[in-house]
């Protein structure tokens, strides 16, 4: 794989993005964050502060998913029913470095995104003269990214080998179910049944484990309900290792279709 070639894609798809204005949704985060801030106080007066923390972070790791899910899993597919695909193929690209390259755009795009908003988050709390903590919360920005980039590669999976429209629930399915995977690995140990068993464990190895990468309600208490820098280097290169085999399968089946 071309690394020039690779950086080319992803530098057409981060400008096509942008151009698409979902940079826009910076500023709807703004208009949500200014709006918490008013309008908390008179419905949580002692709570207020915790609250703000707990719909900020949220906020942020619901509109990435959106951006990562809605134009993911059209990302090839809009090229081939624009035929753009055939002038790809006809260019000295390969599977891999068209698709590696789509992927390394849209996280470009989410890590802009996830970046932008939480100075916003940040700048509401300095500004309110609210404390914050903020290593904490920057470390769990950082995993929301590569919770984000997982999901693309789930979106541009799925995007590849079926219709956008089915694309999107597959991957909010997965999606949702990855945050449920360890509820549903103890389901089958409480049933006591070697079968349920079986499938749960299965199911568990099978889909991922987006606990790993998702630390939004430990962070607003502080780092002391983190990992450790050790624990958390395992759960990045989960992170990492999933989405690379993602996108493996993801060029396999795109390198077999027939356009």
């Amino acid at each position: 794989m071309n690394l020039s070639r690779t950086w080319v894609v992803a530098r057409n798809v981060f400008r096509e993005v942008i151009r698409d204005r979902v940079l826009y949704l910076i500023g709807f985060y703004g208009v949500i964050m200014g709006a918490a801030t008013v309008l908390l106080p008179y419905v949580a007066a002692s709570t207020e502060n915790k609250i703000l923390l707990d719909v900020g972070i949220a906020a942020i790791g619901m509109l990435g998913l959106l951006v990562a899910v809605f134009i993911g899993t059209g990302l090839v597919n809009k090229e081939i029913e624009k035929r753009t695909v055939f002038v790809m193929i006809a260019k000295p690209v390969s599977p891999a470095e068209f698709i590696v390259g789509k992927h390394w755009g849209l996280t470009a795009v989410l890590a802009t995104l996830v970046a932008a908003m939480t100075a916003i988050y940040f700048g509401i709390f300095y500004l309110q003269k609210i404390p914050f903590p903020w290593e904490s919360l920057s470390i769990a920005a950082l995993f929301q990214i590569l919770e984000l980039s997982l999901i693309t590669a789930v979106a541009i999976l799925f995007g590849v080998m079926t219709s956008p429209i089915l694309a999107m629930f597959l991957t909010i399915a997965i999606y949702l179910m990855g945050h449920l995977s360890r509820d549903l690995l103890a389901f089958g140990t409480l049933t006591q049944s070697p079968a349920i068993q079986k499938i749960t464990q299965v199911l568990y190895l099978i889909l991922p484990d987006l606990a790993r990468l998702d630390w939004k309600n430990q962070a607003v208490y502080g780092m002391s309900l983190l990992p450790t820098p050790l624990e958390m280097a395992g759960h990045a290169a989960y992170g990492l290792i999933y989405t690379v085999l993602l996108l493996a399968i993801a060029t396999f089946i795109f390198s077999r279709r027939q356009f």
